[in-house]
């Protein structure tokens, strides 16, 4: 396997860095080479290659235009060295400064952290997708171009790299193999955090000079903020779907319940992703479900960002991050509620819930948590009426990171799990040390060109690894299988890691969240509410 250097990201040339080959990479159990699809990557075509970036590893996540003459990288070139100054700058960049600076400054290159990198082992262990790579390219590009002497002192410790178009092109394509899960922050004896360094990088690439993956900004962030979700629902049309949920309830359950909207004084808001609302319904209906029965006064919000919960910015820009955030906290005041509740979703969990208290100061400081631990309360404390054995088929739980290894929140869903599955079984890592699904940072969502097939062969390559040995005693298809994925961009992660391996019929697994499950053991529910769909 070809070794690729840290300066060799300074090529100034069409040559492609990496190549991914099929033999390269982290072998699968159960997987046959039909299923891996052979080549792993699609090539880019021919259009595509002449018009974007593409010389780090064959792969455009950012589509990221060539430049047309050498007037126009030298603008590129000084664009980035302006966002860099700001980036290291207290009066320019206050969020995670501290953290920043530390990360680059105390970092002992002892390499602990590559085995940490769920995207480097399923790499077969790749140089440019070790998390040292991308900080230790911007380490140097700091100490020579940015601190006083650093040219002198880069070339007398040989740590140079030269600053040209293609090494900032490949390195903001770098920030896009980084799902910013922190586990190598996690692994780290000074505890240096590439993730952030990762975040840091995406934000200088956004705020600065217009780069970002489309579907996090333009179609994710922009699109949100003029019409309210991200996905394009409008007011009068969730609305419908809220009308729709509750014809879809009364027919799967007998139960008529009407779905608070717009309630004032209610004690919870819930906010979803609004991902659910295309893609999983039956999990924002199961939350409906067990609110009623549990008693609790709640409401969802019809009002533009109401029923919204997303916030891409939280991956890429904090400026974006900050006006959805606060758009959140004005519709939870006016309709005076007591708190808000972030449903299944981790990145809107943590953005709202932690995150947000950057900029969430004095009377903003409203009171918001995660669905979690309400769920526990419900089903562990004796507040719905449960049967267990109504679930009583293989269930393994998947660890969203944002919500379990930052956030803290472990215990709930495993006791929930424990509770009501019979068969509850770990997936290995699991809690803290749990490995990300592979679409963590916005990558679930991520369809630019190539991209989508680097996601499921690369990036999504461990969890599909763990899914599998979670289920190696049950593995034929005659075993109905359940990983409970309790974050919506997990399951988009996994529904097309599912997708390219064909695991729903080879192997019967299926995925959906924590709540459908509890639903699914709730005793005055007579059909099953889980509907063993493989497609």
């Amino acid at each position: 396997m070809k070794r690729i250097k840290v300066s060799d990201i300074s090529k100034n040339n069409e040559e492609q860095l990496l190549h991914i080959k099929e033999e390269e990479l982290m072998q699968l159990p159960y997987i046959g080479e039909a299923e891996n699809k052979g080549e792993p990557v699609k090539p880019l075509t021919e259009k595509q290659q002449a018009g974007f970036e593409h010389s780090l590893d064959g792969v455009s996540a950012c589509t990221i235009p060539k430049p047309k003459d050498k007037e126009e990288e030298e603008r590129f070139v000084r664009s980035f060295l302006e966002g860099l100054k700001k980036l290291i700058s207290e009066k320019d960049n206050w969020t995670f400064l501290q953290q920043l600076l530390l990360s680059l400054d105390s970092c002992a290159k002892c390499q602990t952290c590559n085995d940490a990198c769920s995207i480097y082992l399923g790499s077969g262990k790749q140089d440019i997708y070790r998390p040292t790579y991308r900080s230790e390219v911007l380490r140097r590009i700091v100490n020579k171009y940015i601190k006083k002497g650093g040219k002198i002192f880069a070339k007398l410790t040989g740590s140079d790299v030269d600053l040209n178009w293609a090494t900032i092109a490949r390195l903001a394509e770098l920030a896009y193999r980084c799902t910013m899960c922190r586990r190598c922050a996690a692994s780290c004896p000074l505890g240096c955090d590439n993730g952030l360094i990762t975040h840091e990088l995406r934000k200088l690439f956004s705020e600065e000079m217009g780069i970002a993956a489309k579907e996090l900004h333009d179609l994710g962030t922009v699109q949100q903020l003029k019409v309210g979700a991200s996905t394009g629902i409008t007011p009068p049309a969730f609305k419908d779907i809220v009308q729709f949920m509750e014809e879809e309830i009364e027919e799967k359950t007998g139960k008529k319940i009407k779905i608070p909207v717009d309630k004032k004084g209610a004690d919870i808001l819930l906010i979803h992703n609004s991902g659910e609302y295309l893609s999983w319904l039956e999990n924002p209906e199961a939350f409906a479900i067990i609110f009623e029965e549990a008693g609790i006064s709640w409401t969802l919000s019809s009002e533009l960002y109401g029923y919204e919960g997303t916030n891409y910015g939280v991956w890429y820009d904090d400026i974006q991050f900050s006006r959805v955030a606060l758009k959140h906290i004005e519709i939870a005041r006016k309709l005076n509620v007591k708190k808000i509740v972030v449903g299944e979703c981790g990145h809107a969990t943590k953005a709202l819930v932690v995150i947000a208290d950057r900029i969430l100061v004095d009377d903003m400081n409203f009171p918001r948590e995660s669905a979690l631990p309400l769920l526990y309360d419900l089903v562990c404390n004796g507040k719905l009426k449960l049967d267990p054995t109504r679930n009583n088929f293989p269930v393994t739980l998947h660890d969203p990171c944002n919500m379990v290894r930052l956030m803290g929140i472990v215990e709930p869903q495993r006791e929930v799990l424990r509770k009501i599955c019979p068969d509850f079984r770990e997936m290995e890592p699991h809690g803290v040390d749990n490995y990300c699904c592979g679409g963590g940072s916005g990558f679930a969502i991520m369809q630019s060109m190539n991209f989508p097939d680097w996601r499921s062969a690369v990036s999504g390559r461990m969890k599909m690894k763990q899914i599998l040995e979670a289920f190696s005693d049950v593995i034929s298809p005659e075993h109905k299988k359940y990983v409970c994925a309790p974050c919506s961009n997990c399951k988009g992660q996994i529904r097309e890691l599912f997708n390219y391996y064909n695991v729903n019929e080879k192997y019967g697994i299926y995925y959906g969240g924590l709540v459908e499950l509890i639903v699914n053991a709730m005793v005055d529910i007579e059909k099953p509410f889980i509907e063993w769909d493989w497609h």
